[in-house]
C-alpha cells in the first residue's frame, strides 16, 4: 500500500499596512518608553503594522531589550549589525526588510513623537508619496544645531529643487514603491526626499511634534554640517548627470579649451604684432595648462559615461521611473551576460 504523502500547507503571507523603521544606537534608556509609545500610537489605527528595530552596533543593553520585545510580540522584528555602520545603513536595512505599504522611519530617542504617525498617514492618503516631518518648534540648542540645520536646509532645497524646511527630521511617511527606486549610501539618509523627487514622487511636508532630549546624548555633531555640503555635491551630480556624465565634464572641458585658445591666440598676436617671443610670454604656459586640463576633463567624461552605461546595462536598471501602467505589464529585465 503506497504511503500517503503529508499534505503541504502553504502559509499565505500576511499583508502589512505600515512598517515603522527605528535605527538604534546605544538607546537603552529611551527604548522602553519608545516601544510603549509606538504600541499606543499604532494599535488604535486598526491596521496591520510591524516595527523593525535596527541595532547599529550598540555597546550598551539595547540589544537585550530589543530581543525581549521581539520574543514577546511577533509584530516586532530586530536586525542587529555586527558593528556600527551609521544611521544611513541602519535605515537602508530597515527599508529592505519592511513589508508595509507605507514605511515610517523614526528615531529611537523619542524626540519625534509616534503620535504623529496617524496624522502623517492621513496626509499621505491625500495623494502624496512622501510626507516629510517638519520640526517647526524644535527643542534643540540654537547655535550648535538649529541654526546650522536651517542654513543646510536652505542650501539643500535650493540645490535639489525640493524646498523643505527640515531635511534633518527622521520622521517621514514614505510609500514602499518609492523606496524601491531609492538606494542609500554613505550618510545620504537626510536626502531621502531629494532622491524620492528624482524617482518622480509627490512630496509634501507637515509640522510634527519635537521634544527635548530626555535620555542619552545626541549623536549629531557640528562637523556633520560640513559633510552635508560634500554629500550635496554627490546628490546634485546624481540628480542632473547620473545618466549623462559627459555633459558635466564636457562643460569644464569646453571652458578649458576656450581659455587655452584665447591664451594661445593672444600669444600669437604679441608675437607677430608686438614682436614678443613666445618664451617671454607666461600666457603660453597658461594656455598649455588649460589645453591639457580640457583634454583630461573630456577623458574623465568618457570614462564616466562608460561606467554609468555599464552600471545600468549590466544590472538591467531602467533609466526612467514608471508611476503606473494601464493594460500592460512591466517587462522582464535581465542582466547582461
Amino acid at each position: 500500500m503506497p504511503t500517503e504523502l503529508p499534505e503541504i500547507v502553504q502559509k499565505t503571507p500576511v499583508h502589512v499596512d505600515l512598517s515603522v523603521v527605528v535605527p538604534v544606537y546605544n538607546e537603552q534608556e529611551s527604548l522602553p518608553a519608545m516601544h510603549e509609545a509606538l504600541s499606543k500610537a499604532l494599535n488604535p489605527l486598526g491596521l496591520c503594522w510591524e516595527v523593525i528595530y535596527v541595532d547599529d552596533g550598540s555597546s550598551d543593553g539595547s540589544v537585550a531589550l530589543l530581543k525581549q520585545y521581539a520574543a514577546a510580540d511577533p509584530k516586532v522584528a530586530v536586525i542587529c549589525f555586527r558593528r556600527n555602520f551609521g544611521q544611513t545603513a541602519a535605515m537602508a536595512a530597515g527599508f529592505e526588510h519592511a513589508r508595509g505599504e507605507v514605511v515610517f522611519p523614526i528615531d529611537a530617542d523619542l524626540q519625534n513623537d509616534p503620535v504623529d504617525i496617524a496624522r502623517m498617514l492621513a496626509k499621505l492618503n491625500e495623494g502624496f508619496d512622501v510626507v516629510a516631518g517638519w520640526r517647526e518648534k524644535r527643542k534643540d540648542a540654537f547655535l550648535t544645531k538649529t541654526l546650522p540645520s536651517r542654513i543646510a536646509n536652505r542650501l539643500i532645497g535650493h540645490v535639489t529643487g525640493v524646498p523643505l524646511h527640515d531635511y534633518g527630521c527622521t520622521l517621514k511617511a514614505i510609500r514602499r514603491e518609492v523606496l524601491q527606486d531609492v538606494h542609500l549610501y554613505g550618510e545620504m539618509h537626510r536626502f531621502l526626499p531629494a532622491f524620492a523627487h528624482l524617482a518622480g514622487a509627490r512630496i509634501t511636508e507637515m509640522p510634527v511634534l519635537h521634544h527635548a532630549r530626555r535620555w542619552g546624548t545626541s549623536k549629531y555633531t557640528l562637523s556633520k554640517t560640513f559633510r552635508v555640503i560634500l554629500d550635496l555635491i554627490t546628490v546634485r551630480f546624481l540628480a542632473a548627470y547620473a545618466t549623462k556624465p559627459i555633459y558635466f565634464f564636457g562643460r569644464f572641458s569646453f571652458w578649458s579649451f576656450g581659455i587655452a585658445t584665447a591664451c594661445m591666440g593672444w600669444t600669437l598676436v604679441n608675437r607677430f604684432v608686438g614682436h614678443i617671443f613666445v618664451k617671454d610670454q607666461p600666457l603660453f604656459l597658461v594656455g598649455i595648462f588649460f589645453a591639457i586640463a580640457g583634454l583630461q576633463f573630456l577623458l574623465f567624461g568618457l570614462l564616466a559615461e562608460m561606467n554609468m552605461r555599464t552600471y545600468y546595462e549590466s544590472q538591467g536598471k531602467p533609466t526612467y521611473f514608471v508611476r503606473e501602467r494601464l493594460n500592460c505589464q512591466a517587462p522582464e529585465r535581465r542582466r547582461a551576460s
